[in-house]
């Protein structure tokens, strides 16, 4: 199975720079809603397993023009999933990121993010175990197809990190950029990487082709 994870769009927050974690009516800004349109193109048609999604509002948004051009049946496999929700920043919600970088704890959620718990928040370990337990209830979904996660940039960079076998603490070299499609192919059992943080690409023939061969010597041959 395929694993598609996208990042919501550019946010309100995202534009006053500001970490908004789970700070509730944060929505979507005018650059914002032009990604999710040009997203909704971009992903078009395919067969898909699930859609797991984060009940943040901005993930909603971000998804919205894109599930609004499917059938309606498939709404039947829309899951909202607390697992794929934001970050827990605790006191540091709704503080700019200017300010943040000034705090002390600031070295740590950089250079040793497996031991950063957030005051009156959550740890980004125990985000990281609960993303992927997301993503593997995704893998145990019968229905053929896709399986279309919506969440956030340190949700999706620690299921990226831990399906390529990285140290949490390794996680910050990984890029998400607002409404980004990365995907994880889990076809021949361990993850491999097939896409990453991209924001431009039409996805649909991907997404709707032939899976990839296992055997890989020599990089694989492409679809």
């Amino acid at each position: 199975m395929q694993i598609v994870l996208i990042r919501h769009a550019h946010s309100q927050a995202n534009a006053r720079g500001v970490l908004s974690g789970r700070l509730p009516n944060i929505s979507l800004s005018e650059k914002g809603i032009k990604q999710s349109q040009e997203l909704a193109s971009r992903l078009g048609s395919f067969p898909i397993a699930q859609i797991r999604i984060s009940p943040m509002q901005r993930c909603h948004e971000t998804i919205a023009p894109w599930l609004g051009a499917l059938p309606k049946t498939t709404q039947k496999l829309l899951v909202k999933d607390e697992n794929l929700t934001e970050v827990d920043y605790g006191s540091w919600s709704g503080k700019k990121l200017s300010v943040l970088s000034r705090n002390k704890l600031w070295k740590t959620v950089q250079g040793n993010p497996s031991a950063m718990y957030f005051p009156d928040g959550e740890g980004l370990a125990h985000m990281q175990q609960r993303a992927m337990t997301a993503v593997h209830d995704s893998l145990n979904v019968k229905r053929s197809g896709v399986a279309v996660l919506v969440s956030h940039g340190d949700v999706i960079k620690a299921i990226v990190a831990s399906a390529l076998g990285m140290h949490l603490d390794d996680f910050q070299r990984i890029v998400i950029d607002p409404a980004s499609v990365t995907i994880l192919d889990y076809s021949n059992g361990k993850a491999r990487l097939t896409l990453m943080n991209d924001s431009r690409s039409v996805l649909h023939d991907v997404l709707a082709g032939p899976k990839r061969s296992k055997n890989l010597l020599g990089g694989g041959a492409g679809k």
